[in-house]
């Protein structure tokens, strides 16, 4: 898969799994197992990279002595939510032309 294409749905899963409660790095990866496999350090390159881009805000909380960051969906992550389902129903009718027997 061409890397972009891979970095922007990773992006959009990763919004998708906190739009509706805010979330921490471990249950993030948890809740995405059953569609995809991420590691550790691969999903933080992602949450660095929305916070910066306004999609995301952190908050830290004490949880068992320790301090544990929350992700929550921002006004413009949930705006990217739903550019995105805009731009893959495009890409569904490109997808059915190249798969259309001639």
């Amino acid at each position: 898969m061409d890397a972009q294409l891979r970095r922007g749905l990773l992006d959009v899963c990763v919004l998708a799994a906190i739009k509706n409660e805010d979330s921490y790095g471990y249950k993030i990866i948890k809740d995405l197992k059953p569609v995809l496999e991420l590691s550790e350090s691969t999903l933080y390159t992602i949450l660095k990279r929305l916070e910066e881009a306004k999609m995301l805000e952190v908050r830290s909380t004490e949880f068992d002595g320790r301090l544990r960051k929350y992700y929550h969906v921002t006004p413009s992550g949930v705006k990217r939510i739903g550019d995105f389902k805009e731009e893959w129903k495009e890409l569904m009718g490109v997808y059915s032309f190249i798969m259309e027997e001639n």
